[in-house]
């Protein structure tokens, strides 16, 4: 992680530029994310039902595609995604990332066009994705039920699945608590789980960082792809071996502190 420049103008000039930067890169996932929701909600009454999903996640990708190289230009982070690529093509399967922060769905995705995703009821909701994620079929996670049935119907239609086995993002160190839920649908559905680790020095958009709170620039970012495990029988006995595989291969890895706030003792 670079360090800051001292106290003096070269100081407040470093500071006052990584504010600009900070800013801007919000307003610009603001700005496409709710300019794609504006054309969305006509899209999905005038498209035909089978390009409605290819559609609307084509976009998806490609625009966080676009967002993620415009943080790299501007210097705010630095992205390595490129071990995600060989996924691309391959035969249904549910992607398992651990989840640190925010961003973490972004880089996933950005790699990944034939890609659904459980998403938070509320961010389907949302004026600023909602209509985006409803045209690219993203699944809700408000009911438990619901949410497998649909997972599993797009794998059997030969999509991949990114599914964070957490949950939601880490609460204690080096994964949290991991959910039944990614066995049960690897089980229904009879496809692999893919590993995947995310690595970063930042806290940034950790649990409990404030939305709008500038860390330290470049944050650098680190995807590589981890054991790919056979469709489990035992979904109880499959979560935890899981969970303790998580806690293995990351022990060793780059993770950020979490914030007081988001922490969990273990």
């Amino acid at each position: 992680m670079s360090q800051a420049p001292g106290l003096g103008i070269p100081g407040i000039l470093h500071t006052l530029r990584e504010y600009l930067v900070f800013y801007s890169g919000l307003g610009l996932l603001a700005g496409v994310s709710l300019l794609w929701s504006v054309l969305a909600l006509p899209l999905r009454l005038v498209l035909p039902r089978r390009w409605r999903k290819q559609t609307g996640r084509w976009v998806i990708t490609m625009g966080f595609r676009m967002y993620l190289r415009a943080l790299s230009i501007m210097g705010a982070c630095h992205f390595d995604l490129k071990a995600l690529d060989t996924l691309r093509g391959e035969s249904p399967m549910i992607i398992a990332p651990n989840h640190p922060s925010l961003l973490d769905a972004l880089m996933v995705i950005s790699r990944s066009p034939n890609l659904a995703c459980i998403m938070k009821s509320e961010l389907v909701d949302n004026v600023f994705f909602g209509a985006g994620a409803r045209l690219a079929g993203y699944i809700r996670n408000d009911s438990l039920r619901s949410m497998i049935c649909l997972a599993v119907e797009d794998l059997r239609r030969g999509s991949h699945l990114l599914l964070f086995p957490e949950g939601t993002r880490s609460n204690r160190l080096p994964i949290g608590t991991v959910r039944g839920s990614i066995a049960l649908i690897a089980k229904e559905a009879r496809v692999p789980i893919q590993t995947v680790f995310i690595e970063t020095e930042s806290a940034f958009l950790t649990k409990g960082w404030p939305f709008f709170r500038k860390p330290s620039m470049p944050i650098h970012y680190r995807i590589r792809l981890g054991q790919r495990f056979d469709p489990p029988t035992d979904v109880r006995g499959f979560t935890v071996e899981l969970e303790r595989y998580f806690q293995s291969a990351l022990a060793e890895a780059r993770l950020p502190p979490l914030s007081s706030m988001g922490a969990r003792a273990p």
